[in-house]
């Protein structure tokens, strides 16, 4: 797969599972990304995907990575819906 379609495909999913925050962007928390069961099945890495959808300024997060566990509480934006 490529780049390209898996950043499309996250943003689907953050679509799917987030909610509007107080500025008005989708934002999900990486717990909830990372443990659903669609998402486990789509990207082989997760973490992968969003540091290249992060570097292309599709969304943002607070982290130069995220790790299960340590970061489930991380807001992701999603910059570009």
């Amino acid at each position: 797969m490529d780049v390209a379609h898996e950043v499309g495909l996250l943003v689907e999913e953050i679509q799917r599972l987030g909610s509007k925050n107080a500025s008005g962007q989708t934002s999900v928390k990486f717990g909830v990304l990372f443990n659903d069961d669609r998402c486990a099945n789509i990207f082989e890495a997760l973490a992968g995907t969003l540091k290249a959808a992060k570097k292309k300024k599709v969304i943002s997060f607070q982290s130069e990575l995220l790790l299960q566990g340590v970061h489930d509480d991380v807001d992701i934006v999603l910059l570009q819906e």
